[in-house]
């Protein structure tokens, strides 16, 4: 996601620096902006040229004081408050007063990443969808703290970008992620019923009109970040039955098998 984001920032013409904990994590992010390119390069959507530029314009490193004249910053991490929370302490004290804090979690509240800051009114959720350069909705989160000039600067920003913004309150999975849990959900719970089998429901949603059936979409998101959202919205609702994740998808977590990313997930990938 990280680097799905800084390629549409550079492909905006925005001047990026792509910051990660580590260079080998670095250099994966950066090897996957050029697969998507030369992708889009034998498609003819892109001119060899103009991918060069959007790679040029993407600075990796793995020293986060460099982030420093950041005007905006994107937080893609894990899915964890408390790795959230140390990140946005650490890069208060590195970027400017005026630079804004973005997070793109998915499911976890703004408020409480922002309350880890000594200037919570600077800090939002821009919450991309996956893959960033493709999703057209941008899902631009309030916190409680967030000053409305910093929500107004980041519907701007991100219409700007070609994106579609939508205002939305933060509340668990805020607009999309709630609307999509029972599109998840009830999918394992009629495979679990023995109504149809994966990749039944995976062609009859697709047929019906939806890009990807539920089984696709969630071995493209991550099956483990689908769970984090399907948890975080089902306690943050005080576990509303109507949210409560099927148990099918904790084991598939805990056996590793994650998705395209893991090479297995519902689905064998990459051979």
């Amino acid at each position: 996601m990280g680097g799905g984001v800084a390629e549409v920032l550079a492909a905006s013409g925005c001047e990026v620096i792509l910051y990660d904990v580590t260079r080998e994590a670095l250099d994966e992010g950066v090897q996957r902006i050029q697969r998507r390119l030369g992708r889009q390069m034998k498609k003819g959507r892109i001119e060899e040229a103009e991918a060069e530029e959007i790679q040029f314009r993407i600075r990796p490193t793995v020293r986060l004081e460099e982030v420093a004249p950041a005007r905006w910053v994107i937080e893609a991490v894990v899915e964890k408050l408390d790795v959230k929370r140390e990140l946005f302490t650490r890069l208060e004290e590195v970027v400017d007063g005026e630079s804004v804090l973005a997070t793109n979690t998915s499911s976890l509240s703004v408020t409480a990443i922002a309350a880890a800051v000594k200037h919570p009114e600077r800090v939002l959720g821009l919450h991309f969808f996956n893959p960033a350069p493709v999703m057209p909705l941008v899902e631009v989160v309030s916190g409680r703290m967030t000053h409305a000039d910093t929500m107004d600067r980041a519907v701007s920003f991100i219409a700007a970008l070609g994106k579609e913004p939508v205002r939305v309150k933060d509340t668990p999975g805020f607009l999309v992620n709630r609307i999509a849990r029972p599109f998840h959900s009830e999918a394992y719970r009629m495979v679990g019923d023995g109504v149809a089998d994966k990749e039944q429901l995976d062609r009859i949603l697709r047929s019906a009109g939806f890009k990807m059936g539920p089984f696709e979409l969630q071995d493209l998101i991550g099956i483990d970040i689908n769970y984090a959202a399907s948890t975080s919205v089902y306690d943050g609702f005080f576990q509303e039955p109507r949210f409560r994740p099927h148990p099918d998808q904790r084991q598939m977590v805990e056996s590793g098998a994650l998705g395209r990313k893991a090479g297995r997930g519902h689905y064998r990938h990459g051979g």
